[in-house]
Parts: C-alpha cells; sequence; structure tokens
C-alpha cells in the first residue's frame, strides 16, 4: 500500500444530522406530568432540573432532566422570551393566590399581621430530605433541545433528545402559569448568579 492510500477503516465517517422538525413522542411521555416546582442544579458540564409535585405530602421529584450547560442557557433565554409572549398576550403573568385568613378565627385582640419577609432558602440537603423519589426518575433523562408553548393558563415544555435517525421526547411537563416564573428565577440563579 503506497502512503496515498488509505486503509478502508481510515475512512471518514458519515457525519449525521438529526432532525428538528419533528420529534417521536412515546407513549410512556405523552401524557407528561404536572409539576408545581422545580429545583435547578448546577455540575461542572451539565444542569439538572428536579420537576415538584408538592400538592400533596410527602413532595415528590416527578421527573429530572439533564442538560448540558449550553443548552440550559437556551432554555433560560427561551423561557424569558415566552414569558415576554404571554405578557404580549394575556398580560402579566398571574401572582399566586395567597392563603385566605379565617377573621373568626384570629384572635380579636390580636394585632393585624405585617406581610412577613420572604424565608431565605432552605439548603438543598434539607429541600432533597423532604422529597420522595422513585428509583425510575433518580437517574433523569437527557435532552438536548426544548420546546416551550403556553396558554392562559399553562406553560408546556417538551424535553427532546435529538438524536440520529430521529428525535425523540424524552419528558414532558406542564407547568401552571404562575409557578412559571418561579422556574425562571431558580435558572437565573444557577446559571446567570450576579
Amino acid at each position: 500500500m503506497s502512503d496515498n492510500e488509505s486503509a478502508p477503516d481510515e475512512q471518514p465517517l458519515e457525519t449525521v444530522q438529526p432532525s428538528s422538525v419533528t420529534a417521536r413522542v412515546p407513549d410512556s411521555v405523552g401524557a407528561g406530568v404536572f409539576a408545581t416546582g422545580a429545583v435547578v442544579l448546577q455540575g461542572p458540564t451539565e444542569v439538572m432540573i428536579d420537576f415538584i409535585q408538592g400538592v400533596a405530602n410527602p413532595r415528590r421529584i416527578a421527573r429530572r432532566v439533564v442538560m448540558p450547560q449550553a443548552v440550559a442557557l437556551q432554555f433560560l433565554d427561551a423561557l424569558e422570551l415566552n414569558i415576554a409572549r404571554y405578557a404580549e398576550t394575556f398580560g402579566a403573568v398571574p401572582k399566586e393566590p395567597s392563603p385566605v385568613v379565617n377573621p373568626s378565627a384570629v384572635p380579636s385582640a390580636a394585632a393585624p399581621a405585617s406581610p412577613a419577609a420572604p424565608a431565605p432558602p432552605q439548603p438543598v440537603s434539607e429541600v432533597y430530605g423532604q422529597l420522595k423519589v422513585e428509583d425510575e426518575v433518580l437517574g433523569g433523562v437527557y435532552a438536548n433541545m426544548v420546546s416551550i408553548a403556553h396558554n392562559g393558563s399553562e406553560f408546556h415544555f417538551d424535553f427532546i433528545n435529538r438524536c440520529f435517525p430521529r428525535s425523540v421526547v424524552t419528558s414532558r411537563v406542564y407547568m401552571a402559569a404562575p409557578r412559571v416564573p418561579g422556574l425562571l428565577g431558580s435558572l437565573k440563579r444557577s446559571l446567570r448568579p450576579s
């Protein structure tokens, strides 16, 4: 074999591009989960978002999504854009309703309560000590693309693994609109600390 010839195993590999137009939605993912909150954790090369269902006790991690930091930053930017579009269409994202206090349950001699300052965030070890994590959620799912949609009451996130030969939705999560600014705030604190 001469110097100009190359062995068959030294030929360049074919470059493949996954389809970004469509993504397969497996039956097990299609219905999605409803989340009431999220915890964002950042590692040296990836970001993990744990979507929490916190209506009943014990609160639990409904979905864990792992994505590269660059994708998480794109998600943050896209989420900001979608919140702005929501505001253009429906007005400002509504605030969470405050609990109603029954006036007859408050002693008459009690002074009116002043609004409490927000509590400082709990250490992450305490947060996770209070959460239930099923084994099938523990490893999480990988996503290198996110699709965001919204209507007047909720946001819809499809976390997608763009891979060859076809992209696939690895997790579908719904959040009530008033909860989405909290997700945005968590992403900002983790990815763009001031």
